[in-house]
């Protein structure tokens, strides 16, 4: 997928209009160190850090677990319902300027019960935010709910029955927090509930865990996505399946490179994975923490393999086809990426 000869990487203006859709955002990992600080100073919360600065210079991980102790000790400035709309709120103004025209956003609500924060509140200031999305920001949004794989499967079966009873808008489930040893397989009773209850299911496989992890999330929990499986590519068999059902796999480059499953970016394995007929689409994962949001996860794809006007049209129209969404919301998409291919700088 590097530029063909002749036509030239994409522009930094191709890549601000492109119009995108992301599928693997957790809401918690946009918490930027100046919001972090206000939360703090609304809920009367000390903080060790000092200041922003001393905050920012800790955003440097080595592994999942490293960055994950992280990540859950700065949730705790989340206390109530007000404190999750403003942070998805923010999120969609920057999704806004990034051009993303849909987004499927992740909450890991037992992240938040654990510390005795009401799900009620957890659920109910994101999911106000995903519902006026589209009127205050142009982007249209759903909810995955997502459990933590380090639990047990009978704390994830009596969340999601809490879940089912409230008034938000949920669209699926997932799986994500520490992958290593916690295998798809434990949850498949949670999933078939999900499924029995008409939801869309995907689960993260294949980034610190083996292939056979991805395996099991297709085999077991039937997932319709894939949430990172850039390890796939060490089993044939699991490639060549992928290929063949278009299996969309939503890879989050800059955060592969910060947690160390690839040494760098020139190192990542997402033009291999275009090359083999693997659904990948792009997505920013917790940005706040891994150096930028889905714009500049582009940007620097493009930087790193010279990827081409026509190179970005096909990752945004995966995007487009992997996302749980309405045909006609679908239609309008895919004809704004047929404008954008057909324009210079893309769509006004």
């Amino acid at each position: 997928m590097r530029a063909p000869s002749g036509s030239g990487p994409a522009s930094d203006a191709d890549i601000a209009t492109l119009p995108k859709v992301e599928l693997h955002l957790h809401i918690e990992g946009t918490l930027e160190p100046e919001l972090i600080f206000a939360l703090a100073e609304r809920n009367k919360i000390p903080l060790p850090y000092g200041n922003v600065e001393r905050l920012r210079a800790r955003y440097r991980f080595s592994n999942l677990s490293d960055f994950l102790d992280l990540y859950y000790e700065n949730t705790a400035v989340l206390r109530r319902e007000e404190d999750f709309y403003d942070l998805a709120r923010a999120y969609f103004a920057r999704a806004r300027a990034d051009a993303v025209r849909h987004v499927e956003i992740f909450v890991d609500p037992q992240a938040h019960t654990i510390r005795g924060i009401p799900l009620e509140a957890a659920l109910g200031g994101v999911g106000q935010a995903v519902s006026s999305s589209a009127r205050d920001f142009g982007v249209t949004s759903g909810l995955i709910v997502n459990f933590l794989r380090d639990r047990t499967p009978e704390e994830a079966i009596a969340m999601l029955r809490r879940v089912l009873r409230l008034d938000v808008p949920v669209i699926g489930v997932g799986l994500d927090s520490a992958e290593a040893g916690n295998p798809p397989a434990k949850f498949a009773s949670v999933f078939a509930l999900a499924h029995a209850s008409g939801l869309r299911c995907v689960a993260h496989a294949g980034e610190e865990g083996p292939p056979a992890y991805v395996w099991e999330a297709l085999n077991l929990l039937r997932v319709s996505r894939v949430d990172h499986g850039v390890r796939s590519l060490e089993d044939e068999a699991l490639v060549d399946r992928l290929a063949a059902a278009a299996t969309p796999l939503t890879v989050c480059p800059l955060s592969n490179v910060v947690l160390g499953v690839f040494p760098s970016l020139a190192d990542h394995p997402v033009v291999d994975m275009l090359a083999r007929g693997l659904h990948v689409t792009i997505n920013s994962d917790d940005p706040a923490y891994f150096g930028g949001y889905i714009g500049e996860n582009y940007r620097q794809l493009v930087e790193a393999f010279a990827l081409d006007r026509p190179a970005l049209a096909r990752l945004a129209s995966n995007g487009i086809a992997a996302a749980f969404i309405e045909p006609h919301r679908r239609s309008t998409l895919i004809k704004e990426l047929a404008q954008w291919e057909t324009s210079s700088l893309g769509p006004p």
